[in-house]
């Protein structure tokens, strides 16, 4: 009786298999991970009869930023009336609006998710400053933000290095970019300034893309 049980639960394990993994990353970057046996069944069986792979859509989690860190990276950045600036994964649009609002900056908010995007253009136009600034919805590894004099980010650690050759390669030199809580791997800050928000102390991250890009950098 021990042995039949056993090996009931040993073909019930067996049966058992992960067929996808949603990995965090950025943009909507999507990544599906199957096991062997969920491949080999694909493979046995008639094409009109295998079901529709489900793709988890793997986003950098919504956190909004606190206005006294916004407050900090624009006053870093000595964003003014001149600059274009691009907030990448913008939320609910307050680092743009409030550049708008507080020193006349034109912006552009980049975000994957359709509701942020919603949420984003109704705050701008409860500001009024829908004349200075846009949301689009992106992905940012898809995005031509070349023409920007200050980008911010509050993205993760691993989709910041990923994102920094595209920065070094499109931005020109002299762009501020500045970064909520994390830095960017080996490309070191020029300045590290500390925020102490009502739950927490923050980190808020500055670098200026340089005239020649180590290549240590580009990749």
């Amino acid at each position: 009786m021990k042995m039949q049980l056993q090996k009931l639960l040993i073909i019930f394990f067996a049966g058992v298999s992960v067929t996808s993994l949603g990995i965090t990353g950025c943009g909507g970057q999507q990544y599906i991970v199957k096991s062997k046996e969920s491949v080999e069944t694909e493979q046995t069986q008639a094409p009109d009869t295998i079901p529709p792979a489900k793709e988890v859509r793997a986003d950098v989690p919504y956190v909004p930023t606190p206005q006294p860190v916004v407050d900090t990276m624009l006053s870093l950045a000595k964003v003014n009336q001149n600059d274009v600036l691009y907030d990448l994964g913008s939320g609910d649009g307050r680092i743009v609006i409030t550049a708008a609002q507080k020193y006349g900056t034109r912006g552009t908010g980049i975000d994957i998710d359709p509701e942020r995007i919603k949420e984003a253009n109704v705050n701008a136009q409860s500001a009024g400053v829908t004349d200075k600034v846009k949301f689009a919805q992106q992905d940012l590894f898809n995005t031509d933000f070349s023409n920007a004099s200050v980008v911010t980010l509050y993205l993760l650690p691993d989709v910041n290095k990923k994102l920094r050759p595209k920065l070094l390669s499109q931005l020109k030199p002299g762009t501020r970019i500045v970064s909520h809580d994390f830095d960017m791997g080996e490309w070191k800050p020029e300045k590290v300034v500390k925020v102490q928000g009502n739950d927490r102390q923050h980190t808020v991250y500055y670098w200026t893309v340089p005239k020649n890009v180590p290549a240590n950098l580009r990749s």
